[in-house]
């Protein structure tokens, strides 16, 4: 155990301890906190009955639970409060507790005060799983131990003790964890940056100020990889302390990985312009997918070899809910993209085809315009299925907009997935792409994306 985490374990005796929210990272660390000494209080807003017999497990640990409407009650007597990252930061009864001395902090930004290895981070509107995932790939081919975590994999402070300094710990980080973070890893990605999540952030500046947290706090021995060809990103540029890499479809940068006119990704390091491979040898489709491939590239060069990198590409099979072939019905191919909870995500998964889809979209209402996804909607969809709340609003962007044709393209509305995973079986004809791709995020219908997903799935493959 490493000399800084003892030292945090002996801190925690008889402190008052937090936890906001019973959620994946909390359930494996409110036990561990309490077995290292710690009086540690669960504060959920939802009731015992709703939180069920767990809520009994966890009182027979010694863990006091606050529950229900009044769960942030007395919040200021805590020594240590972990936040959910779904919280906002900027909550008054978290400011009352800062301002009354509580350390308030999350899962992610104590491990990245302990984390004995180096660390790779990513965030982004876009690409950021997939780009999270390809470096852990490329890190696990070159042979090292890789702990996958943030928002993706597993809770990883509950896997502290396990992780060694010759290790790498690779995490993708949202907005919502980067925007108390004080501390940057030394290799930081940021894919793009558009419009997202304005419903939870008061301003479009306020989430872009979150994303650059992840490199305002490094040290001249550290890589920042930014993209070249996203306007906000490119403007980061002059603050970057240690080594800038850019990477672009479009241009030459002076240090990173680009794509050059014949579709090879070139890597230029400095010393060398190196060709490591086609974009035609990457399995995953998409030209959104070369450009994740660009920002991995770029974050691994020098620590894993051209070999690592081009068996990766060759041999990765993609994400989960990123453009998943999910089945071929009578000559009907279906794609689970459920992902794509923003205007810039569906535009990436639409310019994956080339031809004209059948496409599933809508969903709960985040307070983007769906004007920029007007004119591709126009030129890559023949039907348009429309569900949930957003899907007035996306109709009239589109049918608002210069080249619109309805009798070139079918606007169709439902009130369910069941809906329009039925709807889209009855005007599909052989030859035919059918893509859940909303735009939107779920919380109208679902949790999260992946379990309207795994719903969208699920129906599709009932189909006979």
């Amino acid at each position: 155990m490493n000399d800084k985490l003892n030292s945090f374990y002996k801190s925690l005796h008889n402190k008052k301890v937090s936890f906001i929210g019973l959620g994946r990272s909390h359930r494996e660390l409110l036990p561990m906190f309490a077995s290292k000494g710690a009086i540690v209080t669960l504060r959920d807003k939802r009731t015992r009955e709703q939180i069920g017999e767990e809520a009994d497990k966890l009182e027979a640990l010694g863990i006091k639970l606050t529950l229900g409407e009044n769960y942030l009650e007395n919040l200021c007597e805590e020594d240590i409060i972990l936040r959910t990252p779904g919280m906002n930061y900027f909550t008054p009864a978290l400011q009352q507790a800062r301002e009354s001395g509580a350390f308030v902090t999350s899962e992610m930004e104590l491990f990245f005060d302990l984390c004995p290895c180096k660390i790779y981070a990513v965030t982004g509107s876009d690409g950021k799983t997939t780009t999270t995932t390809v470096i852990s790939e490329f890190l696990k081919a070159q042979g090292f131990s890789v702990f996958l975590g943030g928002n993706i994999g597993f809770p990883l402070l509950p896997r502290i003790e396990q992780i060694g300094p010759d290790d790498r710990a690779v995490v993708e980080l949202s907005s919502f964890q980067l925007i108390s973070m004080r501390k940057s890893p030394d290799v930081a990605v940021i894919t793009n940056v558009a419009p997202n999540h304005l419903d939870v952030h008061k301003d479009m500046q306020e989430y872009i100020d979150a994303k650059r947290n992840i490199y305002l706090h490094q040290g001249g021995i550290s890589r920042t990889v930014i993209n070249a060809d996203n306007e906000i990103t490119a403007s980061f540029l002059p603050e970057i302390r240690g080594e800038a890499m850019q990477f672009s479809r479009r241009i030459t940068p002076a240090l990173g990985c680009y794509l050059a006119e014949d579709g090879t990704l070139t890597m230029n390091d400095r010393h060398s312009v190196t060709p490591v491979l086609h974009m035609d040898e990457i399995r995953i489709p998409g030209i959104h997918n070369v450009e994740n491939y660009l920002a991995a590239i770029s974050a691994v060069w020098g620590e894993v070899s051209k070999e690592n990198i081009i068996s990766v590409a060759k041999n990765f099979g993609g994400v989960e809910h990123r453009i998943e072939f999910v089945r071929e019905l009578d000559g009907v191919t279906w794609y689970n993209d459920s992902i794509a909870s923003s205007p810039t995500r569906t535009i990436a998964g639409l310019n994956s085809f080339k031809q004209k889809l059948i496409l599933i979209a809508g969903g709960y209402d985040k307070k983007i315009p769906f004007e920029p996804l007007a004119p591709k909607i126009i030129e890559k969809v023949k039907v348009l299925i429309l569900m949930g709340v957003t899907a007035p609003k996306i109709e009239a962007a589109v049918t608002s907009c210069e080249g619109y044709d309805p009798d070139k393209l079918t606007i169709l509305h439902v009130s369910s997935m069941q809906e329009a995973v039925q709807k889209a079986r009855e005007v599909a004809e052989k030859g035919d792409i059918v893509s859940l791709s909303p735009a939107c995020a779920s919380f109208d219908l679902y949790p999260d994306f992946e379990a309207r997903g795994r719903h969208f799935k699920e129906l599709v493959n009932a189909l006979q």
